[in-house]
């Protein structure tokens, strides 16, 4: 008798789905994954759209409770954001991977890609990847709606210098442009004295404070205002209010040194002339050449005042210049300018001309000076000087006349002006007409002396045609290296902002690849 076997052919490891009946590798819930997903859903509860709140005006995101954050696209700061705005659901599961998608950066829409873990039926882990659409909403930051409101502020800066001319606020300028400490202002109102900076924050006020320390001489007084309090937090509303006072000395003034001060300063002559006011007072005896620098707490020590305004100013005519080559010094004099030449120079009033009456000076512009040219100065002999040191002065040490510059035709000089400077966006009342002249004198001062303007950023005038640095009358001007091409911002459909491609270099923003070339 013979049997017959039948052979039957089994797959070691593995078993049929319970549902479908599809052979499946052996796991604790002996249904495959198809079945599984249809009968489960592990990302039940996380939701699938999600709004987020972004600032157009600072360009940030807001994190709740209660802070904003500057995020780029598609970085690591902006996923961990959309993250936590689904922090609770995403507790339930595991997280294994989140990326964003690419999504048009002007669509308002950011998605981000989840892959998630969970353990379902009997001990099976199931694995899931998702989308979560997050919608950008705009809303102004409280921030940025206390700067448009323009009427909101914590903290007030008032810088005032008690002087008729306004070299030295024009020159704090300059320097408040270069390093951006206007930023953070709310907004910058000019009246007849000075500047007032609004700030939202005591802390950039404290900044200002001290910018302006470091650039001008200046003392200051704090002070501050209760607006309210909450007895029950124990916390309290201030308005803090600081009152800078700049130093009452601008360029080209004319001083009289107490005897003290002048001799701690090298026995120098008390009629000095103000060259330049930067950090400190930049002296200069236009008797001997001897220079002195005073700083802010000297000057408070040793008060002095400019003994004539900018409007007291006459025009001479040098009859004739010599240069003083010889010069006895006496003992212990200080520090001698190596940039200026002293000269003996007979001058005449141009008002004067037919009239034989002439007068006699030293002066620290001998090396400007020749015979016919015109030069500004102050008439010290026929003008009442209200001061107590120049009334314990013997009256021969007083000059009759002290020079403080040369003096050029404005009206060439302005046309000629091939560069021009940026301006703060200030709030203006009660502006006079001298404010004009004011600042064409500022102009003059940076094209005479290099060392002011060093300090300041001067832009090219495309407008005005390229000429020679100097022109007939020998009036100084600035070279072409000396200046800036003005940069000007745009910004392309993205809403990122887009430089020339020689600024883009300059910016760091092209990067050199051997192969390709210049690549952004």
């Amino acid at each position: 008798m013979e049997y017959m076997t039948e052979s039957v052919t089994c797959t070691p490891g593995h078993i049929l789905c319970c549902d479908c009946g599809v052979p499946i590798s052996p796991n604790p819930a002996n249904i495959c994954v198809a079945c599984l997903r249809s009968k489960v859903d592990i990302s039940q509860g996380i939701p699938k759209q999600v709004s987020i709140s972004f600032c157009k005006q600072c360009q940030r995101y807001f994190q709740p409770p209660g802070t904003w954050i500057q995020c780029a696209l598609e970085s690591r700061e902006l996923l961990a954001l959309c993250l936590k705005k689904i922090k609770a659901p995403l507790s339930k599961v595991r997280l294994v991977d989140a990326s964003f998608v690419w999504t048009e950066p002007h669509s308002k829409r950011l998605k981000v890609k989840l892959t998630i873990q969970k353990e379902v039926m009997n001990g099976a882990i199931l694995q899931q990847v998702f989308v979560v659409d997050y919608v950008v909403q705009p809303q102004m930051c409280g921030d940025c709606h206390r700067v448009e409101a323009k009427d909101f502020w914590k903290a007030v800066v008032q810088v005032r210098q008690k002087t008729l001319h306004k070299k030295t606020f024009y020159y704090l300028e300059q320097l408040i442009l270069k390093y951006g400490m206007h930023q953070n202002t709310l907004r910058i109102k000019e009246i007849h004295d000075g500047l007032d900076f609004y700030y939202s924050s005591k802390q950039h006020a404290q900044k200002m404070v001290e910018f302006l320390q470091c650039t001008v001489p200046t003392r200051y007084k704090a002070s501050q205002r209760l607006i309210s309090q909450d007895i029950h937090s124990n916390t309290y509303n201030y308005k803090s209010t600081f009152s800078v006072e700049i130093v009452p000395i601008c360029k080209d003034n004319v001083v009289c040194l107490s005897s003290k001060l002048a001799q701690s300063l090298g026995n120098m002559n008390q009629i000095c002339v103000c060259i330049r006011v930067t950090s400190v007072i930049h002296l200069i005896d236009p008797n001997t050449l001897q220079v002195a620098d005073i700083d802010g707490n000297t000057f408070w020590s040793h008060l002095f005042n400019s003994l004539c305004h900018p409007r007291q100013l006459e025009e001479f005519i040098v009859m004739d210049c010599s240069i003083v080559r010889d010069l006895k010094r006496s003992a212990g004099a200080g520090m001698i300018s190596k940039k200026h030449t002293l000269g003996e120079v007979w001058v005449q009033k141009t008002s004067e001309m037919n009239t034989d009456k002439q007068y006699f000076c030293r002066t620290h512009l001998g090396h400007l000076l020749n015979p016919g040219d015109l030069v500004l100065g102050f008439d010290l002999a026929n003008c009442n000087l209200n001061d107590e040191h120049v009334n314990k002065m013997k009256s021969d040490r007083i000059p009759d006349v002290v020079l403080i510059k040369k003096s050029y035709d404005r009206t060439k000089r302005q046309r000629r002006r091939n560069w021009k400077l940026k301006e703060l966006a200030k709030e203006r009342e009660n502006m006079d007409a001298d404010n004009e002249r004011q600042y064409q004198d500022f102009l003059e001062d940076l094209e005479e002396d290099e060392a002011i303007r060093k300090n300041v950023n001067i832009y090219r005038d495309s407008t005005i045609p390229v000429e020679s640095d100097t022109d007939d009358e020998g009036a100084p001007r600035i070279s072409l290296a000396e200046m800036l091409e003005d940069l000007h911002i745009s910004q392309d459909a993205t809403g990122e902002e887009e430089f020339e491609p020689c600024v883009r270099v300059a910016l760091g923003q092209v990067k050199h690849s051997p192969s390709k070339g210049l690549t952004v």
